[in-house]
């Protein structure tokens, strides 16, 4: 029987996840980018798109359109994976938000945005902010796994011009 049940007939089972929002300092990269803010936005918005501009990454597969869906991202190296999903996506304010569902990277909750400010006509400043704790079983320090962090966006963030003309 597919039926909906009343909550009252779980009997001790009840709604519940196991994605919960991390807590801790964030941890931010900016760049500012010598092109128009929508342009900029093709590539850094594009949540199935991130090997435009991380060359670590092998491939994206996402999974459905817009807030729900889902990417799976393959690392070139160390049989790495991430499984994330899309919370929000505008395209009128150039922000968007992402939850890390799963992965093999010792990050246990991950949290983060991209958005785009325009800088005048022809420029502006894209931004990805992550909030992350790690596993309990990462070896990293807490400043370790910070440093892992930043270096990982500021890397991928100063792609981002090169990835924007070749768009």
């Amino acid at each position: 029987m597919n039926a909906i049940q009343p909550l009252n007939t779980l009997g001790s089972l009840s709604p519940d996840t196991l994605i919960t929002n991390p807590r801790g300092e964030p941890v931010v990269s900016a760049i500012s980018v010598n092109a128009p803010a929508r342009e900029v936005w093709k590539v850094v918005g594009d949540f199935g798109g991130f090997t435009q501009f991380i060359p670590e990454l092998a491939s994206i597969e996402v999974i459905g359109n817009g807030p729900g869906s889902v990417r799976y991202k393959r690392f070139k190296e160390g049989d790495l994976v991430v499984v994330e999903q899309l919370n929000y996506h505008d395209d009128n304010t150039l922000a968007m938000t992402w939850t890390t569902i799963y992965n093999n990277l010792g990050v246990s909750k991950l949290w983060a945005s991209m958005t785009v400010v325009p800088d005048g006509s022809a420029s502006c400043v894209a931004t990805w902010t992550i909030v992350a704790e790690p596993t309990d079983d990462n070896s990293m320090s807490t400043e370790g796994f910070r440093e892992f962090l930043q270096g990982f966006a500021d890397g991928a963030m100063e792609n981002v011009p090169r990835a924007v003309l070749r768009s």
